[in-house]
């Protein structure tokens, strides 16, 4: 999942214990932390080889690994679904006397 589906889905998991600005700010710090170290998870361990042949070399991850940190695109689609969320509470809260 990207930003804007992972924001969908914990709307919807978070709805009581989360408002959706809390739940945009999560996703966003999560996923800007995850594109400054994706990096670091493509580095080898060292490992014990017993034999000089070993056809797991780490090349059989099709997960890109330099991402963008600011995700401009998803972050921007992330805060405008907030902006109309509370505009839409703010609307029916109006109409209550």
């Amino acid at each position: 999942m990207g930003p804007y589906s992972m924001f969908c889905r914990l709307l919807h998991t978070w709805a009581g214990v989360y408002t959706p600005r809390q739940v945009a700010d999560k996703v966003k710090r999560f996923f800007s932390k995850y594109s400054v170290n994706r990096h670091k998870m493509t580095t080898l361990t060292p490992a014990y080889h017993a034999e000089n042949y070993s056809p797991d070399d780490n090349r059989f991850d099709p997960r890109p690994f330099l991402y963008r940190s600011g995700w401009p695109w998803q972050f921007r689609c992330v805060d405008t679904q907030v902006l109309q969320l509370e505009r839409g509470q703010r609307q029916d809260l109006d109409g209550v006397d």
